[in-house]
């Protein structure tokens, strides 16, 4: 690895948080699904705190992220590590910088005192399930994720 550092995001690195979750939405052929925008999610990390981002950085220069948030499992007692995110830009893929956000996501985690971390990954996404495996993270196979969107929400509230 050249220089490599890891940090957390700060207000004025919304733009490229924003700009990693469009390329991640891309590579997930989902680019049509994000609707956040810059106040959206300045609100959300800087000011309400629902979640945390670091940043990847080679020689000063952003190459990924990785948003997170706790939850919480009443089967450990415990809050969780979540990971929503992870993305590293294509041409510095398989450097070990994906491993390294992982590990310090996992301290951050330990040190918390969480009792698990979870991500979910798609299906067809071989290389990056690959990756999980080797690392000990195991799918739940008998989970499925269930989701409402926003408008489904709103009409089920009423």
């Amino acid at each position: 690895m050249a220089n490599f550092n890891i940090r957390q995001a700060q207000p004025e690195d919304t733009a490229l948080i924003l700009s990693f979750i469009k390329k991640l939405a891309d590579y997930e052929k989902c680019s049509n699904e994000v609707i956040a925008d810059e106040p959206t999610l300045y609100n959300s990390l800087f000011v309400e705190k629902a979640a945390e981002v670091v940043l990847a950085e080679e020689d000063g220069v952003p190459i990924g992220f990785a948003l997170f948030f706790h939850n919480f499992s009443t089967f450990v007692g415990r809050k969780g590590l979540y990971l929503e995110d992870l993305f590293i830009i294509p041409e510095k893929r398989g450097l070990g910088y994906g491993k390294a956000i992982l590990k310090y996501l996992a301290n951050i985690a330990v040190e918390r005192n969480c009792g698990r971390m979870e991500w979910i990954c798609l299906d067809w996404n071989a290389p990056s399930l690959a990756f999980y495996r080797k690392i000990g993270a195991y799918p739940l196979d008998e989970w499925t994720v269930q989701r409402m969107t926003e408008d489904v929400m709103c009409g089920f509230a009423k």
